[in-house]
């Protein structure tokens, strides 16, 4: 049965069908005779198919973000890399040159990467102008979250959600859950958003007998309570339903994978394009100017809270209290040569052998002093959240604002709240656009790198 107004049946068919069509048709093109064409629909369509789902590459909705797509196209194009030439790899008697399959890769798509994204903003536009594709909702409930998603709806016409009505549970115009229901099936109704605190027990269960018997949608607001601000994972035990506090995207092994890929890969363009050269000329500048070593090494603690070393140039002259102070603006401590590369951040170059080891990754939560990460931990909520996985040489709390010195707890609070939206949110397009950004606070100089 198809699903009316939210996202159309055909609509998802169809672009399997599209995506099938560049795929065959310019293999056909880039490949011709004695390719066996036949043998390569069969397995790239079936390879195709059993990877979309699996990645959910068209599992695209209205409230998708724009991020999230170009980060499916990014993971679905490097599978679809890997299984094209692994067709080739099998067939190799036919010594097909990689530039030509590279050619036809990039080809491919480009054409559904065209499509994918022309979908998506034409659908926009169609919600917009034409006011089609319209999703018709109610909102039980009012309090403050209630208020925000009632702005949201109406702020945000793009969406395809239009709202019919905003239902007072409890307060002085106080409207009864059977009220509510009747109002639903009157106005045929799509999606019904109810506030977690707003509604009883016994009234929760009328309203998800109520929806389940009607085929309508029903989604929470979360209250005040912690645990509904998680992104929580859902899973069965059997036939047994268990709730998970949050999913770690970088739990799953291809994600991983593509993770691990990327911190190598980048890890040595910089070792061996930029720090095979520039350690000796840092290094002597360094030496010239105070004696000690050119690396500054200390313990910080990683993934799983364990300790390792983390890698610097030195920025300081050698002193005691190094492993138990951290830096502040005009710190005598601070060589001349070392206020240069902290204000460039080269002194945190090193820190990709760091990666390179496992130590580290590109992009993550920054890892704090060991006598600073056990006070935190006592002091700070959720500050141990970060450990779950690798630190970063830099990471989005540190293109946000906060990075370099932590002058109050409501720095750290902050540093901990990006720190675990990005755990919780990673992908490789995030990854990649950190990194972008880091780049661009470092050229242009940031207050705080002292």
């Amino acid at each position: 049965m198809f699903k009316s107004g939210r996202y159309s049946g055909f609509l998802r068919p169809i672009s399997y069908g599209i995506d099938l069509f560049f795929i065959h048709f310019f293999a056909f093109e880039f490949f011709g005779e004695p390719f066996p064409y036949f043998n390569y629909v069969v397995y790239l369509t079936i390879a195709w198919l059993l990877l979309s789902l699996r990645s959910g590459f068209y599992e695209i909705y209205r409230f998708t973000h724009l991020a999230k797509i170009i980060s499916l196209l990014g993971k679905q194009g490097v599978v679809f890399l890997l299984v094209v030439f692994s067709f080739f790899g099998f067939y190799n008697e036919l010594n097909t040159s990689a530039s030509i399959i590279f050619k036809y890769i990039l080809l491919v798509w480009l054409c559904i990467t065209v499509v994918k994204l022309g979908i998506y903003f034409l659908l926009k536009k169609y919600r917009l102008y034409l006011g089609g594709n319209v999703r018709k909702v109610v909102i039980l409930g009012l309090n403050q979250k209630t208020d925000q998603l009632r702005k949201f709806f109406t702020n945000n016409p793009v969406y395809g959600y239009k709202l019919y009505r905003t239902f007072d549970l409890k307060g002085t115009n106080k409207v009864s859950i059977e009220d509510c229901m009747d109002y639903i099936i009157k106005e045929e109704i799509d999606e019904v958003y109810s506030s977690v605190a707003e509604i009883g027990n016994k009234d929760l269960i009328k309203l998800i007998d109520f929806v389940d018997n009607n085929l309508k949608i029903l989604k929470f607001l979360p209250d005040n309570k912690e645990i509904y601000s998680k992104k929580l994972d859902f899973t069965y035990y059997g036939v047994l339903p268990i709730l998970s506090m949050r999913k770690i995207p970088m739990d799953e092994p291809f994600n991983k994978f593509l993770k691990r890929s990327f911190d190598i890969v980048l890890s040595l363009v910089i070792i061996v394009g930029l720090l095979s050269w520039l350690t000796p000329l840092l290094g002597l500048l360094i030496k010239l100017e105070s004696k000690g070593p050119v690396f500054f090494k200390q313990k910080r603690n990683g993934l799983d809270y364990k300790e390792f070393f983390c890698y610097k140039f030195r920025s300081m002259k050698p002193n005691p209290m190094a492993h138990l102070h951290q830096i502040s603006k005009g710190d005598i401590r601070v060589t001349r040569v070392g206020r240069i590369i902290r204000k460039t951040s080269i002194d945190e170059l090193p820190q990709f052998i760091n990666v390179l080891k496992g130590d580290m990754s590109v992009v993550g939560p920054r890892p704090h002093m060991v006598s600073h990460t056990h006070m935190y931990a006592e002091r700070i909520d959720k500050f141990m959240v970060r450990h779950f996985i690798k630190p970063g040489i830099t990471g989005l709390a540190q293109v946000s604002g906060y990075r370099g010195e932590v002058e109050d707890d409501n720095h750290i609070i902050n540093r901990v709240k990006y720190d675990i939206f990005y755990l919780e949110n990673w992908s490789l397009f995030l990854d990649i656009k950190i990194v972008f950004q880091t780049i661009f606070n470092a050229l242009r100089g940031e207050d705080k790198a002292y």
